[in-house]
């Protein structure tokens, strides 16, 4: 279920400008996934929960001159023991052309309880079979924004889609801010030997292509 992190302070301001707050959680039947959410938060906008200083009186701020931090925690599916959640960060700088926005998702193994990484996905010395897998099965895109297999690389931002691992890139780093967070698929048949079946949902099995 969403939750909404009350905070401190709803809205800061410095130097720079000011900026206004809000965070919206998970709560779910799982209590350190719920305090892994809170800690993220808190961690990235620590002033949003320091107490304001005594004394200090709001000012008031037009809203053009506001700028915005939030960050939305979602739940996206489970696999048995494989649980995805996507953390949807936004900040925007009062009279800035436009905000910049990242989705993190987080993969959960709910045996061990324990975030799911890159390392931990990847069978030890694949990586480069997987970049090359993954330029094979998304080449058309790839050779279309000019990119080349060498200057390929794993993201560590990933989840599980319905046809295979989804590789998500941070904005500008494979096309245009205008084309948004780009995803590169590797699909489910071509992960044997690549990822750990551990860390793979349970599908029905794949012959190599």
């Amino acid at each position: 279920m969403p939750k909404l992190l009350s905070v401190q302070q709803a809205q800061s301001c410095d130097e720079e400008g000011c900026i206004q707050y809000e965070f919206q959680t998970v709560e779910t039947n799982h209590p350190w996934i719920n305090e892994y959410f809170i800690d993220r938060i808190k961690t990235a906008n620590p002033v949003a929960f320091q107490a304001p200083s005594t004394g200090e009186k709001p000012k008031v701020i037009a809203e053009k001159d506001l700028g915005e931090a939030s960050i939305v925690v979602r739940f996206i599916g489970q696999n048995q023991n494989l649980a995805t959640f996507e953390m949807m960060s936004y900040i925007y700088s009062a009279g800035a052309a436009h905000g910049m926005y990242h989705n993190e998702y987080v993969n959960f193994d709910l045996k061990t309880q324990k975030r799911i990484s890159l390392q931990d996905l990847v069978v030890t010395g694949a990586d480069s079979k997987v970049v090359e897998a993954l330029f094979s099965t998304n080449s058309m895109w790839l050779e279309d924004h000019s990119i080349e297999q060498t200057k390929l690389k794993l993201s560590d931002n990933f989840y599980y889609g319905a046809n295979g691992i989804v590789f998500v890139y941070p904005l500008y780093e494979l096309a245009s801010y205008a084309e948004g967070m780009s995803e590169l698929t590797l699909p489910y048949h071509y992960t044997a030997n690549l990822i750990k079946p551990e860390f793979l949902p349970n599908l029905p099995k794949y012959k190599n292509q």
